[in-house]
């Protein structure tokens, strides 16, 4: 069963807030909403027409920065910290047709050190196809760093209280 993570930017008074990937203020952004469904964080969008590369296929660059902010997401969560994309490296399998509707995104964290996470993202299409997939590297910063300099609230602001306790325990 999924469960809810809650966005703590939206109401944390920065006004310098505008994520491409997850602010649900930027209209030209991304607009993604998370929930964690066991080890992953997964994400549901819905691709438009002005994210086509060719005519009906969603752009790779549109696919790189969704797999991007989903990683993000999975580090900031999961990794308790943030940490910026050091590289990532994407498989493109099959085309994503903006026509066939709300696609879905997975990323798990696969290895994490005291600096660096490793994050594997998935990119499916409506019926469960695997249309792309991506391997991140993020430099981790310090929780102390995150919190001063990158305003990051620390993990249980994206838990409501009681999945806040229950996860933090299940990494016990």
């Amino acid at each position: 069963m999924a469960k809810k993570i809650v966005n703590p930017y939206v109401n944390s008074g920065r006004r310098e807030y505008n994520c491409f990937g997850c602010s649900p203020d930027n209209e030209k952004g991304l607009q993604l909403k998370f929930e964690l469904d066991g080890d992953e964080v997964v994400a549901h969008w819905n691709p438009q027409r002005w994210a086509e590369g060719f005519r009906n296929v969603l752009h790779g660059g549109i696919q790189a920065a969704l797999m991007d902010e989903l990683c993000s997401w999975v580090v900031q969560t999961l990794c308790q910290t943030v940490g910026v994309t050091t590289s990532m490296e994407i498989s493109y399998r099959k085309a994503v047709l903006v026509s066939d509707g709300e696609i879905t995104l997975r990323g798990r964290l696969s290895e994490q050190t005291s600096r660096m996470a490793f994050v594997d993202g998935r990119l499916l299409s409506g019926d469960g196809t695997v249309c792309a997939t991506a391997k991140c590297k993020f430099f981790l910063f310090p929780l102390e760093k995150a919190m001063t300099d990158f305003d990051y609230p620390g993990a249980s602001a994206f838990f409501e209280e009681s999945l806040s306790q229950e996860h933090l325990a299940d990494e016990d």
